[in-house]
């Protein structure tokens, strides 16, 4: 319960002619005596909070930087009406900052035996899930000078998923992937290792492509046409160490991370392989396996929403070795992980043998472009320190690179922006040159 703004401006309204006419106890009680009585009054007729039913419907899953609707219904059994403020508490990244004050708080007025509706819109800014705390409501009496108020849980979770920025890039990449699958009006030949039909010879073809035996059977010479091969086994494997904690630009390196995941899941499940998550660092933190191809890019989502970057060292053994059990027959194994000399050189280059030996590897980093900006600056003294620094970054980030290549191992290392889309070229690559 609670004293309004109201009663405590007529109570300073109040104390002015006490204090000029009659100061004393008796002017103070002429006046407050009647205020207390109507507080008493308006708390009577007040509907009371811990009866009303409260429950909540609405969006349970939204992806970051959309805004998800969560309908709160309140119903009153009381026989008097509902006059109320109402607070729906949620976490603070569950609004932009400075929004959450408006966004959260509701007036409504519930008639007695009825029910009403309010929504509160969210708009997350960080994965993960959300889940209220609890909903505050505060009735007033018919004259709004004294209220009632009381607390009341009622649980609902958003889950907030990846927003998957690269989408814009899948038609071009199924473009090139339909011209590869030869479904195009350009037939790309010499690519791929699967026979897909028959067709006249032309010239110019490959004569290593003709069949002599349909030949034999026809009038006219046959060859064989290719097309990339299918149903190949793709394990994408997320690094949540504490690498990929750090931010480049206004990201994790792990969200950058997951968003070329996405596009590779994405292309590879239309392509007709079969693609798998592992996300590791020094236990598994998530894993997706035996999707179909309508459900892969929802596992994957789902499976990505929570994923945190943990402050401790990769265990490249322990990856290596559950990567191994995961996929049992021949693979690409997609790494997402850094390409710093130090956990690349005593962690992962010592197993990598273990890798290249059964399956095709291809390792994935987030480059920061700050360093590329920074390389390039010579205005003073302080910014020819800042690029040599930078210079040595590089550097050092092209001999690891050299390194995974002496391996046998394919490297992808972009900025956030352009990681996904080089990451699906790398991929369609290796499936025209038939690697996969």
């Amino acid at each position: 319960m609670a004293f309004t703004g109201r009663a405590a401006l007529l109570a300073a309204l109040g104390s002015l002619p006490v204090g000029l006419w009659d100061p004393g106890w008796t002017g103070i009680l002429a006046v407050n005596a009647p205020l207390a009585v109507a507080c008493a009054c308006d708390f009577a007729l007040a509907a009371p909070v811990r009866r009303l039913g409260l429950s909540r419907s609405g969006d349970a899953s939204v992806r970051l930087g959309e805004g998800a609707d969560v309908t709160l219904t309140v119903t009153n059994p009381s026989g008097r009406p509902l006059r109320a403020q109402l607070r729906d508490a949620w976490p603070p990244s569950s609004w932009e900052p400075g929004t959450e004050v408006a966004a959260s708080r509701h007036r409504l007025t519930v008639p007695a035996g009825e029910r009403r509706r309010v929504t509160t819109r969210l708009r997350p800014t960080r994965r993960g899930d959300r889940r209220t705390d609890r909903v505050t409501i505060r009735s007033a009496g018919p004259l709004g000078l004294f209220t009632r108020q009381g607390t009341h849980r009622v649980p609902w979770t958003v889950r907030v998923l990846p927003p998957f920025t690269s989408r814009k890039h899948l038609p071009a990449k199924l473009a090139r992937l339909r011209e590869l699958d030869g479904r195009t009006s350009v037939l790309t030949r010499g690519e791929g290792t699967e026979f897909d039909s028959l067709r006249e010879y032309v010239p110019g073809d490959d004569t290593r492509s003709i069949d002599w035996r349909a030949t034999a059977r026809h009038a006219t010479v046959a060859v064989r046409t290719w097309r990339p091969e299918r149903d190949r086994h793709i394990l994408v494997v997320l690094d949540t160490g504490r690498t990929s904690a750090g931010r480049v630009g206004d990201v994790p390196r792990l969200d950058a991370s997951m968003d070329a995941a996405l596009l590779l899941g994405a292309l590879a499940s239309r392509a007709g392989d079969r693609v798998d998550l592992l996300a590791f660092d020094r236990r598994v933190r998530a894993l997706v396996q035996g999707r179909s191809a309508r459900d892969v890019l929802p596992s994957l989502v789902t499976a990505m929403a929570t994923l945190e970057p943990e402050l401790v060292e990769l265990d490249a053994r322990g990856l290596t070795a559950t990567a191994l059990r995961t996929a049992r027959r021949r693979s690409l194994i997609v790494l997402l992980t850094s390409l710093d000399a130090a956990p690349v050189e005593e962690g992962l280059l010592p197993v990598l043998s273990q890798l290249t030996q059964r399956h095709t590897v291809l390792v994935a980093s987030v480059a920061d472009p700050y360093v590329a900006r920074m390389s390039e600056a010579r205005g003073d003294t302080e910014a020819v320190y800042e690029a040599a620094a930078a210079a040595q970054a590089q550097s050092e980030r092209r001999r690891t690179a050299e390194q995974l290549r002496r391996h046998g191992v394919t490297v992808v290392d972009e900025t956030p922006d352009d990681l996904a889309p080089a990451l699906a070229d790398a991929y369609l690559a290796l499936k025209a040159a038939g690697r996969l």
